[in-house]
């Protein structure tokens, strides 16, 4: 009964006329971003986290706080669902757990079911959001309150867990991941040390005593990044949008996709919950599923409406999934998950355990607006099908300027210095070249976030057992989670040296 009296007071904070504002401003601009192909979610929120600052300047800082979750989260889950009108359109994935939709979409778009394929994708979105909402309501709590019996070294083991498990299935190259978080470890540590008052890496430079902050580095990355591959490579949208007849589908398709919504919605949650597993892999293992267990598995890849409901729900319900480790444990288990946990912490609020019972409005606030949410969507993206479709046809002349305007007052307007400005431009040179040579960004951000995470609870560790290392073997639960961290290091090696190849795209 807690937990309904903890999600009615959510749904107060949620139903708040400036959160449902937020709320349909982030599914809005979400649907948006993944429309665009290209941007995909981690660029839109590392984006928009400055513009949500200035929008919530008038706020209490606990206010604030939601409000700009409830925006952000509504950007994640938004750009979630956009994804698959141009894969679906246009044959052109808006994100990379959209890959899969364009082998059926595309070719029910030419046989002129595009209308039946959005509006199916549509509702699978919606049916996954909602059980993956169901499912983060009950477990939340629960696992908060296991996660307070963990002292320092069972977090700092939990950390390394997390750091393993996105590093070990980003990009094609393992190698290339471990070399981008360890990188991202270090950036983590510049800035005067907390514990002994050191200056670290700062070469008097007096701005580089707080840090590097972590919002320049994630807009440079990712939202500067994809300006620069758009501008040197002349990016254009290629390829014939299919035209949107009939937008709801008949009964037969309601009928053949329903299956596959309720087991890619199921699949994806616990999917999304592995930390580095993430929206790809879960859209991966639904269409996997669905031929496998189909009656007439040649259809796949020619239109058969499974290969759209399957995927299209798995990797909304991962997306809902991925947020239980990020609020529970404080461990963000993909790109945008870690560049929403620095959004939380630019607020003062730490994800984790305590965040239930210290910040219950932000924690429980923003569990309901995903809930408001996810309706919002299922509304706009119905009536809205064909006028998103026109979206994919804007310019990149038209778009590249507004991304340039956005990164760049949002960045200065954090710290008002011309350093993070040049810090900028350097990260997004530094995302173009890395991206376009194969070195996936998200290990590196996560590094950043995690670093001074994982510093601090290791050095309480061996504090309070006088510099003994043994301490995080000796307790049964750290040795537990560094165990499975090495195991999701050593398990994709073996399978490379036994020439499987294991690739996930860089997640979102």
């Amino acid at each position: 009964m807690d937990v309904i009296n903890f999600l009615l007071d959510g749904f107060q904070t949620a139903l708040l006329p400036h959160n449902l504002l937020f709320a349909f401003v982030g599914v809005l601009i979400g649907t948006a971003v993944g429309v665009l192909p290209g941007i995909g979610p981690m660029s839109g929120v590392a984006l928009l986290i400055p513009v949500t600052a200035s929008m919530t300047g008038g706020l209490e800082p606990a206010e604030a706080a939601t409000s700009s979750i409830i925006l952000l989260a509504g950007v994640y889950y938004g750009a979630m669902y956009g994804g698959s009108t141009t894969s679906i359109l246009l044959n052109t994935p808006g994100e990379s757990s959209s890959v899969v939709t364009t082998l059926d979409g595309y070719q029910m778009a030419k046989q002129g079911r595009a209308g039946s394929a959005l509006s199916i994708a549509a509702i699978g979105s919606f049916f996954a959001g909602i059980v993956a909402l169901i499912a983060l309501t009950l477990l939340a709590k629960p696992l908060s309150e296991v996660a307070l019996k963990f002292g320092p070294a069972e977090y700092f083991s939990l950390m390394l867990l997390g750091l393993a498990a996105v590093s070990g299935l980003a990009g094609n190259s393992m190698t290339k991941a471990w070399m981008m978080t360890v990188f991202g470890l270090l950036l983590s540590t510049i800035g005067i040390d907390a514990v002994s008052g050191v200056a670290r890496f700062t070469y008097d430079i007096s701005v580089l005593y707080g840090g590097l902050e972590f919002l320049t580095i994630a807009v440079g990355l990712f939202a500067l990044g994809e300006v620069f591959k758009a501008i040197l490579h002349k990016e254009q949208n290629e390829g014939e949008v299919a035209k949107v007849g009939r937008i709801l589908p008949s009964k037969q398709e309601l009928k053949e996709s329903s299956g596959p919504i309720v087991r890619g919605s199921l699949l994806g949650f616990f999917v999304g919950v592995l930390p580095g597993a993430g929206a790809t892999l879960a859209s991966f293992f639904s269409y996997i599923l669905e031929k496998k267990i189909s009656k007439n598995p040649e259809k796949f890849g020619k239109g058969a409406i499974a290969g759209v409901a399957a995927p299209e729900s798995a990797n909304n319900a991962a997306s809902g999934g991925a947020m239980i480790p990020l609020l529970t444990l404080g461990i963000p288990g993909s790109g945008t998950t870690a560049i929403l946990m620095g959004a939380l912490i630019m607020y003062n609020v730490q994800p984790g355990p305590l965040l239930f019972d210290e910040h219950p409005d932000v924690a429980w606030g923003l569990i309901a607006s995903m809930f408001i949410g996810n309706l919002m969507l299922l509304i706009l993206n119905m009536p809205l099908v064909k006028v998103f479709a026109k979206i994919i046809e804007t310019p990149p002349k038209y778009l590249i300027p507004i991304i340039i305007a956005i990164s760049i007052f949002g960045v200065y307007a954090v710290q008002v210095t011309t350093f993070d400005l040049l810090l900028l431009i350097g990260c997004g040179l530094a995302g173009y070249l890395l991206a376009s040579n194969d070195f996936p960004l998200a290990p590196l951000v996560l590094g950043l976030v995690l670093g001074p995470m994982i510093e601090n609870n290791m050095r309480r560790a061996l504090t309070a057992s006088n510099g003994d290392f043994m301490v995080f073997v000796e307790k049964p639960i750290s040795l537990a989670f560094i165990i499975i961290a090495l195991l999701w290091i050593i398990v994709p090696i073996l399978l490379k040296l036994r020439g499987k190849t294991l690739v996930v795209s860089e997640e979102a």
